[in-house]
């Protein structure tokens, strides 16, 4: 019995602390951290995203360090945070995403860049329930307007479903996100905010009083 005893204590410790590893955010919120500075780091670029187009959109992805790999055909895998606009125009909690596959061309070696997508439509994020949606097959993507504001590209009407922005040692990068599929983070989105909240519940709320969230809309509201 003692020995049964004393086996017990250290398998009860090891219990507690896959239960603590399992729900400790600090992973989730690096990537709220990373996000914001990736948004601070386009924001000093001469050319940046337009202001007036993140005013007429109403949805964003944020993607830090996608990391692009391949040997002839190329791939691509990241994690980021979706936002979306809330009826009052402020912007939901961020919602945990991640990028896999796509095809960005011949190319030999590793590339890591941060990527922002503006979406034009929010329900295309928010409809994003159980399964998930392929960039250039669900949805159509375009290379974005550069500037702070759109009107100094006057070629552009702002009518792509997706915009897309892509960085590289703080340089615009052209990297293709078609074939890209974009899915909910569900393991993310249950450490940082619980179990009891699906990413419909998220997008749907602005509550988060957070540090990092704080600080991510902030800096998004600053662009």
């Amino acid at each position: 019995m003692k020995t049964l005893k004393l086996l017990g204590l250290p398998v009860l410790l090891s219990v507690f602390l896959v239960l603590l590893s399992a729900t400790d955010p600090s992973k989730e919120i690096e990537r709220i951290h990373d996000s914001a500075n990736v948004l601070k780091a386009f924001g000093k670029m001469k050319e940046s995203i337009p202001h007036d187009l993140l005013e007429s959109y109403q949805g964003v992805v944020i993607i830090p360090n996608l990391l692009n790999a391949g040997f002839g055909i190329g791939a691509k895998r990241g994690r980021g945070v979706a936002l979306v606009k809330l009826p009052d125009g402020k912007w939901s909690d961020p919602v945990f995403i991640t990028l896999t596959g796509g095809s960005f061309g011949f190319q030999i070696g590793m590339q890591s860049v941060d990527m922002v997508l503006v979406f034009r439509h929010k329900g295309v994020l928010t409809k994003v329930k159980n399964g998930d949606f392929t960039i250039g097959g669900d949805i159509s993507a375009a290379a974005g307007p550069v500037g702070r504001s759109s009107t100094a590209s006057t070629d552009y009407k702002l009518e792509a479903e997706v915009y897309s922005y892509s960085r590289s040692r703080g340089l615009f990068a052209g990297i293709s996100i078609h074939g890209s599929n974009l899915s909910i983070d569900k393991s993310a989105n249950a450490a940082f905010y619980g179990n009891d909240m699906s990413s419909q519940d998220i997008f749907e709320t602005g509550k988060s009083d957070h540090e990092a969230v704080r600080v991510l809309k902030e800096t998004l509201n600053a662009l």
